[in-house]
């Protein structure tokens, strides 16, 4: 719980940080700019508190209108207001997973879309070490360099050294160029 809460809290902060020049600017996530970025940000949080409260995300949007703030509450309260959801099973768009497995998969989300905004708008966000180790142990393990190509939405693998930020290999993982 902490790791996804960490990541939302993250998310949220460079979101606050961003001036309204810079919501054209390109990012690394080359589907979307800041502006379209943000808005992606905001539906999955609405979708991801969805989830928490048994719902199906995939009648919710990919880019949302609203408040980050808004959409941050909603998730944390759905995903705090039961302790048993952490054990249940609960679907994602791309399967079933228990709940505190879900929230890694979607602290690793967060943070990797954190970094493409802190990356498009010049931004130095405080990683917390804690949140990049348990993203990169659950993504390094969920999906393998060698299960990338059509149907999974993440590019290959870039070569990191050994010894680079752990946030510079997160992002590699997910076939970023940090």
């Amino acid at each position: 719980m902490s790791a996804f809460l960490g990541s939302v809290a993250l998310a949220v902060a460079t979101l606050d940080a961003v001036r309204p020049d810079q919501y054209d600017l390109p990012t690394p996530c080359e589907e979307y700019d800041v502006r379209e970025l943000a808005r992606h940000i905001v539906a999955v949080l609405r979708r991801f508190a969805l989830v928490g409260r048994g719902g199906d995300p995939m009648t919710l949007p990919h880019v949302a209108d609203g408040s980050w703030h808004e959409a941050a509450d909603e998730a944390r309260a759905a995903w705090t207001a039961d302790p048993g959801l952490l054990d249940r099973p609960v679907t994602l768009p791309f399967g079933t997973l228990p709940g505190a497995a879900a929230l890694v998969v979607y602290a690793g989300e967060f943070t990797v879309h954190t970094w493409d905004l802190a990356v498009a708008t010049g931004q130095s966000p405080a990683w917390d070490p804690a949140v990049l180790a348990v993203s990169l142990g659950a993504m390094e393990r969920a999906l393998p360099a060698e299960r990338r190509g059509e149907g999974v939405p993440f590019g290959p693998v870039v070569e990191t050294a050994p010894d680079a930020p752990a946030v510079d290999r997160l992002v590699a993982w997910y076939g970023r160029r940090p």
